[in-house]
C-alpha cells in the first residue's frame, strides 16, 4: 500500500469514520437517488421472476436484491460486507415470512406440468418486486437515520416492510388499472 497523499489508501485513513466523501449535490439528492433506484432493482427483479426454471429465478431474485443494498450503501457512503448483507436481507426477508414463503412457493409451482409455469408467470414477477421494494425502502429508512450494515434490526423494520410492500402493490394495482382504461377508452 502506498502512503502518498493522493493515494485512496491514505484518503481513506485521513478521513473521519461516517463523513460523507459523496459530492454535496449527491449527499442533498441521495434519498431521491436512491429510491430511482429502488424502483429500478424492483422492476429488475419482477423480470427475474419470470425466469421458467425453479429456484433459479428466486436465485436471481436475491442477487439483485444483494446488489441493490450494495448500490444504496454507497449512496449513503457506508461500509458493506457482502457476508452481512446476506444475513440481513434474509434475516428480513424472514421478518416478512409471509411473502417469503409465497415467493419460495411461487418458484417451486412452475415445477408442475402446464399450469405451473403460467400460474407462476402471473404471481413470482409481483411477489418478486414488491419484496425487492419493501427492502429496498427499509434500507433506504435506516440509512437515513444514520444506522450502518452493523445496527440493522430487522424486526424493527417488520411493520416498515410491510407498509412498503403494501403500497408497491397498489402502485402496481395503479399502473395496471389505468392501462386498462387507456386501452378500452374510444
Amino acid at each position: 500500500m502506498s502512503n502518498e497523499p493522493n493515494s485512496p489508501a491514505a484518503s481513506q485513513e485521513d478521513e473521519a469514520p461516517g463523513t460523507s466523501t459523496a459530492p454535496e449535490g449527491i449527499v442533498e439528492n441521495r434519498q431521491e437517488l436512491a429510491s430511482k433506484l429502488v424502483d429500478r432493482f424492483a422492476l429488475w427483479s419482477g423480470v427475474a421472476g419470470l425466469i421458467p426454471v425453479p429456484v433459479v429465478d428466486a436465485a436471481t431474485v436475491a442477487g439483485l436484491q444483494l446488489q441493490m443494498v450494495r448500490r444504496v450503501s454507497q449512496i449513503y457512503d457506508v461500509n458493506f460486507s457482502e457476508n452481512i448483507g446476506k444475513s440481513l436481507i434474509a434475516a428480513l426477508a424472514g421478518a416478512m415470512v409471509p411473502a417469503t414463503s409465497s415467493l419460495g412457493a411461487a418458484s417451486l409451482l412452475k415445477a408442475v406440468p402446464i399450469v405451473g409455469p403460467i400460474a407462476s408467470g402471473f404471481v413470482m414477477p409481483v411477489l418478486a418486486s414488491g419484496a425487492t421494494f419493501a427492502i429496498g425502502r427499509a434500507f433506504i429508512q435506516h440509512f437515513e437515520t444514520g444506522g450502518t450494515l452493523l445496527d440493522f434490526n430487522p424486526p424493527d423494520y417488520r411493520e416498515f416492510v410491510k407498509a412498503q410492500k403494501e403500497m408497491w402493490e397498489s402502485r402496481t394495482k395503479g399502473r395496471s388499472a389505468s392501462s386498462t382504461t387507456a386501452t378500452s377508452s374510444p
